[in-house]
C-alpha cells in the first residue's frame, strides 16, 4: 500500500480501519471549551465528607454526664494493648469505644488516628464533659475522655491502668492536644 499525504482520507474497506475526520480549528476550540467547562464544574463539588459511620447527633447533657461517670468508674482497670472490655483491659481507643457504646449507643472508630475524624473539632479551651482529647504531633497517637475541670480519663500504657489525669499536669501540658465533640 502506498503512503498517503497527510490530511487525506483513507478508504476504511482497504485498511480495515474507520476513517478519522480531521479536527478543524472550530472543532478544536469547541472541544477545548467543553473540556474546560467540565473541569471547572468538577471543581464545584463539595469536599469529601467524613464517613457517615462517624456522624451522630450531638450528645445530650445527660449522655455526656453518664459517659464521664462511667469513664471515672473504670479508673484502675488494667491497660491491655487492643483491649476493649473491663474484663480484658483497655487501650486508649478501646476505653473510648466501650464507654461511648455502652453509655450513648455510639460506635466510635477503633484507632486513635480514626478518632481524629469522629465528631467535630473543638477548641481545647471550649471542652465539655464527654468530649475527646487527642494527643500527638500531626496525627494523634493517644486519646482520652474529658470529664470536666481540666481532667480526662485514659488508658496510658502497658503495665499501667486506666487513670484520671490533669490536662495541665507536668507531662500532658507539654503534649500537643486537640479535641473532638461527638
Amino acid at each position: 500500500m502506498a503512503l498517503m499525504a497527510a490530511g487525506s482520507a483513507v478508504d476504511a474497506r482497504a485498511t480495515g480501519c474507520a476513517r478519522i475526520a480531521p479536527v478543524t480549528p472550530d472543532k478544536r476550540l469547541f472541544l477545548s471549551a467543553m473540556l474546560l467547562q467540565g473541569l471547572l464544574l468538577a471543581g464545584c463539588g463539595s469536599a469529601p465528607s467524613r464517613p457517615d459511620r462517624y456522624r451522630y447527633p450531638p450528645l445530650t447533657p445527660e449522655q455526656a454526664s453518664d459517659i464521664a461517670i462511667h469513664a471515672l468508674g473504670l479508673v484502675g482497670t488494667p491497660y491491655r494493648y487492643g483491649g476493649n472490655t473491663p474484663e480484658g483491659g483497655f487501650d486508649c481507643s478501646g476505653l473510648i469505644g466501650y464507654v461511648y457504646r455502652t453509655r450513648a449507643g455510639l460506635v466510635p472508630p477503633r484507632t486513635v488516628a480514626q478518632l481524629d475524624e469522629f465528631g467535630e473539632p473543638v477548641r481545647v479551651d471550649a471542652l465539655r464533659t464527654g468530649d475527646l482529647v487527642l494527643f500527638g504531633r500531626g496525627r494523634p497517637t493517644h486519646a482520652g475522655i474529658y470529664v470536666g475541670d481540666g481532667r480526662f480519663v485514659h488508658a496510658p500504657s502497658t503495665g499501667g491502668t486506666v487513670r484520671l489525669d490533669q490536662l495541665a499536669g507536668v507531662y500532658w501540658s507539654k503534649q500537643p492536644v486537640s479535641a473532638r465533640r461527638p
